[in-house]
């Protein structure tokens, strides 16, 4: 077999159906586009959701095709009972501890303590956040929390996510 022998399989390649070439066709006339409109010219048709200039369902809908809140913060989640596999008792427990410790990907980015497991160590714990189980696991152990501030920027840092005064504060800072 060489390359000029190399056919496309039989049934495989079909000639393209012409239109507007008489009603004898098939396809004559309007050619399928029936009778006059925006779809019957030439560069006709929209975007597939196109309706008409009225919003159309994709953009009323945004969770159809989904939708990113820029105002979402993403915690990185740890359970007390890694606390208690990683630490031993009287530990200090920060993000650069728990990133050291490979529970966390990022020590920059906010932090919070969930309360799975049982936690009998005495730790002191920095995080951003802390569940209620998670509170009475560390109070029970003897151990202390430290919730740390939560730096918002970019569209975070908008009036719709923080009170005035503390948006006030947060521009003097970066001054």
């Amino acid at each position: 077999m060489k390359l000029h022998d190399l056919r496309p399989a039989k049934g495989s390649k079909r000639k393209p159906n012409r239109v507007g070439r008489g009603h004898a066709a098939g396809q004559g006339k309007t050619a399928g586009r029936g009778t006059k409109g925006q779809g019957a010219r030439s560069g006709g048709k929209k975007a597939p959701y196109f309706e008409g200039g009225q919003l159309p369902l994709v953009r009323r809908l945004p969770f159809k095709r989904g939708f990113s809140n820029i105002f979402r913060i993403e915690y990185q989640e740890v359970n007390l009972d890694n606390l208690q596999e990683r630490f031993a008792d009287g530990d200090v427990v920060t993000p650069e501890a728990l990133a050291a410790k490979g529970l966390i990907r990022d020590a920059n980015e906010p932090v919070v303590i969930l309360g799975r497991g049982e936690l009998s160590h005495k730790l002191t714990i920095y995080a951003h956040r802390f569940s209620k189980s998670a509170v009475e696991q560390i109070e029970k152990a003897g151990g202390s929390m430290q919730k740390l501030e939560l730096l918002l920027t970019g569209a975070r840092a908008t009036v719709k996510k923080l009170p005035k005064a503390q948006l006030e504060a947060l521009r003097q800072q970066q001054k």
